[in-house]
């Protein structure tokens, strides 16, 4: 469902699942679809000259008919495109990296497998918070917690992404205070939202969690950086700076320029 080449009108975008007109406000994710073929995003900051990339987690579908990428991005998962900030990073579009092609659109397969799908699944919703879908992870992405300002923290791996008919997507952690069984998989009852704990911090994808297990020192330099002031009620003013490390530790991808 390709977007007409003229403007589209808000007041007649109609809701994929409802039917409905969508009142004129910032376009949900309706479905979404796990990136099987490591695709990438590419994304740069004024820290740097390089270009840097970031494996997406899945392709979400929206009301409005655009297909998007989606990354893991500090506290939440986010479309590709909406990224767009100088400090923490700038989308510069999409990488395909096993023909090394750099593009500005979904793939056309995951246009017509979302598409599809949307056309497919009718729900009856009769809550914001109803569940439409839910895939595993398979970029390894970890959730931070910490309860005393990074002084300790926990990496909590998250199993998979739940997206809610209000078209949030929660990164979903074990509660390790429930009964499990293995494997866990998605879907399972131990499963809690990481966004919704009040010791959630960010989101990191696995390369950064692994330096971070394997007490790499740059990595841990970094974390330092986050620890906040004991005597204070509000954050280190240099934390939103620290966190940007989550995504500059890649590798950059200087073939770009």
């Amino acid at each position: 469902m390709r977007q007409a080449s003229s403007p589209l009108n808000k007041n007649n975008v109609v809701n994929l699942f409802t039917r409905r007109t969508i009142a004129p406000s910032k376009p949900q994710i309706v479905r979404i679809a796990a990136e099987l073929d490591s695709m990438e995003m590419l994304y740069s900051n004024q820290t740097s000259s390089n270009i840097y990339s970031l494996k997406i987690v899945c392709w979400g579908l929206r009301d409005d008919g655009k297909v998007v990428g989606m990354v893991p991005w500090l506290g939440n998962i986010v479309a590709c495109p909406e990224i767009n900030d100088p400090l923490n990073g700038r989308w510069e579009g999409y990488r395909d990296p096993g023909v090394n092609e750099i593009f500005f659109e979904a793939p056309i397969h995951k246009m017509v497998e979302l598409e599809t799908a949307a056309k497919y699944y009718q729900y009856q919703i009769e809550d914001p918070s109803d569940i439409i879908q839910e895939i595993p992870d398979v970029i390894g992405t970890h959730a931070v917690l910490t309860e005393d300002g990074f002084r300790s923290f926990i990496l909590a791996e998250v199993i998979s992404w739940r997206l809610q008919a209000n078209g949030q997507c929660q990164g979903m952690i074990v509660n390790e205070d429930q009964p499990t069984e293995t494997p866990i998989l998605p879907g399972a009852h131990c499963l809690v939202p990481a966004q919704k704990q009040k010791d959630f911090r960010y989101f990191f994808q696995h390369k950064i969690a692994n330096k971070i297990k394997n007490q790499d020192p740059e990595a841990l330099a970094a974390i330092a950086l986050l620890v906040e002031p004991v005597h204070s009620g509000s954050s280190d003013p240099e934390l939103k700076h620290a966190s940007s490390f989550s995504f500059n530790t890649n590798e950059p991808q200087q073939d770009f320029h």
